[in-house]
């Protein structure tokens, strides 16, 4: 019998110490760049299909595909972000000006149209016609902390414009190099996983880059229409500042709560100009552009991955409020990764036999007859 091979704990542990401190060393050197490296990585695995469909019509050309996309992405995401945070910074001081006007303005009378909407009309007229009879003053009040939230917020986020430019730069040449290395990449992740977990690594690799796609497709594009619909509809209605409820719209359609409270001030400040013609029809069209998402989002999902709504849902919220506006793609693969492997670590075991209940009733039943038959009290016939 072979003596027992002894394990040099001291040598295992200085092992581990070491890789520890190499990898958290690495990453606290890439700390700078590693939002700018989830963000190109987000967007190159949503749009490496279109990268591809541009790199069959130019003969195969990587250089070419890549390219064409990195100015897609310039004109698509960077300059419309860019010119929303620097439009919210340049009118930040005419935004404070108006708050502080506001002790001027009071709300009108709600129009007698709003009682007959079925169910919530008559609690939407009551709460409306509260609010009027409150008065300046009294709106303001109500209105006060979350107007003060909401300006210092703004005002905050809008005075990082060169934070944000520096950010999208990172992603921008990150990007790049994505689109140009992809495959390698790919490759490299792949065997990584493969070397950690075998074939369920890879197949959460995998998984997790539809759920990414899935993301972008159904949640982003979804939010982007919705947004643009809804600005559109503002500035031919003659709302003013449509530029910044528009920005507004979009965070609020990527946070699911879609984009009719913008426009719902639109179409209160065009009542109070007398301008009930376009305020009515705006209230429709904020109607339809706010129901869209039921119609849109489902299915551009399911284009992406064949996963629970429920599910991706839950993960664009829970990660929006755990890792900000990132977490909108990182909460929905982190519980599609973790759904699916717990799905295949418990399909691995074997269902356990069922007893049909009917058989188990009749065993159950007769079990107590014999018992009785048989009994220390029973004679043989």
């Amino acid at each position: 019998m072979n003596p027992r091979q002894t394990v040099d704990l001291a040598r295992v542990l200085l092992v581990i110490v070491i890789l520890a401190a190499l990898m958290i060393g690495s990453l606290y050197i890439l700390r700078p760049f590693l939002p700018g490296l989830i963000w190109a990585t987000t967007i190159v695995v949503a749009t490496w299909p279109v990268l591809l469909a541009i790199q069959r019509h130019c003969g195969g050309r990587r250089w070419i595909a890549t390219v064409a996309m990195l100015f897609l992405l310039l004109f698509v995401i960077v300059l419309p972000l860019y010119q929303a945070i620097s439009t919210l910074a340049l009118h930040g001081g005419a935004i404070m000006e108006a708050i502080k006007s506001l002790p001027d303005y009071a709300l009108l009378a709600p129009p007698s149209w709003i009682r007959s909407i079925p169910l919530a009309g008559p609690k939407i007229a009551d709460e409306w016609q509260a609010l009027s009879d409150a008065g300046a003053g009294g709106l303001l009040a109500k209105l006060e902390p979350y107007i003060t939230t909401a300006a210092r917020w703004l005002l905050g986020h809008a005075a990082i414009v060169g934070v944000f430019v520096m950010h999208m730069l990172i992603t921008v040449v990150i990007a790049g190099i994505l689109y140009s290395k992809g495959d390698v990449a790919a490759d490299f992740v792949l065997r990584f996983f493969n070397r950690l977990a075998g074939q369920r690594g890879m197949s959460a690799v995998r998984l997790a880059g539809m759920a990414i796609r899935a993301v972008a497709l159904g949640i982003v594009v979804t939010a982007v229409v919705q947004s643009a619909l809804g600005g559109i509809g503002l500035w031919i209605a003659g709302v003013p500042a449509a530029g910044i409820l528009t920005a507004l719209m979009v965070m609020l359609c990527l946070a699911q709560l879609g984009p009719f409270l913008p426009m719902l001030g639109g179409v209160a400040w065009l009542f109070q100009n007398e301008m009930k013609f376009a305020a009515a029809v705006l209230l429709v069209w904020a109607v339809v552009v706010a129901t869209l998402d039921n119609l849109l989002r489902p299915m551009l999902i399911k284009r992406g991955v064949n996963l629970s709504l429920l599910l991706i849902l839950a993960g664009v919220l829970g990660g929006m409020f755990a890792f900000g506006i990132v977490g909108l793609f990182i909460g929905p693969v982190i519980l599609a990764v973790t759904q699916t492997l717990l799905k295949a670590w418990i399909d691995e075991a074997p269902a356990p036999a069922s007893v049909p209940i009917a058989a188990e009733a009749g065993a159950q039943a007769a079990s107590p007859a014999a018992g009785a038959s048989d009994g220390p009290g029973s004679r043989p016939a």
